[in-house]
């Protein structure tokens, strides 16, 4: 019942709208001069009739708020003008959070339930606080604030009154501009500019980064507070973690005469270097000569013999290469590059500080680069019978004749086809409705075709 009645009020709205705010009619409401006209014959009624028109703009989220913001502003000057809007603002805004309640709310948690208890936490916790950083810096357009505020448990008072006090600088900016505009006597360059009309709206442009400045620095000061900062630094930057992302990090501090301090805990290189990147293309390599020579004969090719696999030699030739490349990412070249490495696990301690073993480090600024791990299933028995990760199955000396691989990301796919090309006999599981479902359905139908005509076999939902 209370939907039909909302709905029924927006109706008559809309109707009358139609009938009374003809293209015109908008031109009228919008003109200065119209306004003028009216505050002349009567001022009180101009003011009650100016904030119903603006209540309802903002309600129904229309399109002509900034342009009323500004008439405001040049028909009832700063003061009157900023005490009619705000209110007005205020009052439109929370009738819009109201409206989206009312209509959408049990639609989206019947929909969105789960993901919408989120939301409500956070908005129970600290909701006003971010709701006013949101009004002070509009990041969104207002309607989308007023809409989506509207499906949470936040209090209608509360939306109020942050609104309230959040889009009153914004509004006494806004208003400002429009005040002068209605100061000006001539429509001339002379009398457009001058500068307090020039001053106004320079300040309406920079508003929203100046209050976003202001916003940054309070919100350090409120997160550094409980921190005291060293009175000096041992480093400019350390590095957490010495994989690609790490070791690119320290290398280009290092040139620029930074004090770097680069942290490892396990291997220079990091995934790329031993588990990633580097032998996973080099698997790939061999599979790929592997699978062209056994089609010799589509190339006019023929072979003395049919070719075979010496898994011991594929997975020496991985690690070959990744010795090989070892020295690019070593401590020694590090070091040579004025880079001071630390094997270790690092512990952040304060903003400025962190911890290896029993020494702690003063830094100016730290990089997290710790990169990742292979996400195992809970799969009950998964521990009993073992198993490899893409960490651990470079370690392989012999070659599996069967091999499930669960996953079918771009990692699992490239594996599972190594393997298959060299000849195991691979199973590639994934829980999703296809393979590599991040990436573009038209593709990954083209590498599914790939994958099964080379024998995988390929199960998925």
């Amino acid at each position: 019942m209370k939907k039909i009645l909302v709905l029924l009020f927006l109706a008559v709205i809309a109707t009358s709208y139609w009938l009374y705010c003809g293209e015109s009619a908008c031109e009228q409401w919008l003109s200065i001069e119209f306004w003028q006209g009216i505050v002349a014959e009567n001022r009180q009624q101009a003011s009650v009739t100016f904030m119903l028109v603006y209540i309802v703009v903002t309600a129904l989220s229309l399109p002509f708020a900034a342009a009323l913001t500004l008439l405001g502003g040049a028909v009832f000057g700063f003061g009157w003008g900023l005490l009619l809007i705000s209110f007005a603002s205020s009052i439109g805004a929370t009738l819009a959070f109201l409206l989206s309640r009312t209509l959408l709310r049990d639609w989206v948690e019947a929909r969105l339930g789960r993901h919408l208890k989120s939301i409500n936490e956070g908005v129970s916790k600290d909701g006003a606080s971010y709701l006013f950083s949101l009004r002070l810096v509009p990041l969104f357009p207002f309607f989308v604030i007023n809409a989506v505020f509207g499906l949470t448990k936040m209090r209608a008072w509360t939306f109020y009154w942050v609104s309230q006090l959040g889009m009153l600088a914004g509004t006494a900016v806004y208003v400002n501009a429009g005040a002068e505009l209605g100061a000006i006597e001539e429509l001339s360059a002379k009398g457009i500019l001058t500068p307090n009309l020039l001053g106004a709206f320079l300040l309406l442009a920079l508003f929203p980064y100046i209050l976003k400045f202001f916003m940054r620095r309070r919100e350090l000061r409120k997160r550094y507070a409980s921190f005291t900062k060293p009175a000096q630094f041992d480093n400019n930057i350390v590095v957490i973690g010495a994989g690609s992302g790490g070791l690119v990090s320290a290398f280009i501090a290092a040139a620029v005469k930074a004090k770097v301090t680069l942290i490892e805990r396990d291997k220079m290189g990091g995934d790329c270097l031993n588990t990633g990147c580097v032998p996973s293309k080099a698997l790939l390599r061999s599979a790929s000569v592997h699978a062209t020579m056994r089609r010799a004969k589509e190339f006019g090719l023929r072979l003395p013999c049919k070719p075979t696999v010496n898994f011991p030699e594929v997975m020496g030739r991985v690690q070959q290469i990744i010795t090989d490349i070892e020295p690019h990412d070593s401590v020694e070249r590090y070091h040579s590059l004025g880079v001071k490495c630390v094997h270790g696990d690092a512990k952040i301690i304060s903003p400025w500080e962190v911890q290896v073993g029993e020494k702690v480090l003063t830094t100016k600024n730290i990089i997290i680069a710790a990169g990742a791990r292979p996400a195992v299933p809970n799969i009950p028995g998964l521990e009993d019978v073992g198993y490899l990760t893409s960490d651990t199955v470079w370690a392989l000396t012999e070659q599996p004749g069967r091999l499930l691989v669960l996953g079918a990301g771009p990692i699992g796919c490239e594996l599972a086809q190594a393997f298959a090309r060299l000849g195991t006999e691979v199973s590639l599981v994934t829980r999703a409705q296809r393979i590599m479902p991040r990436e573009d359905a038209d593709i990954v139908a083209v590498v599914h075709t790939r994958l099964v005509s080379e024998g995988l076999n390929i199960y998925s939902q």
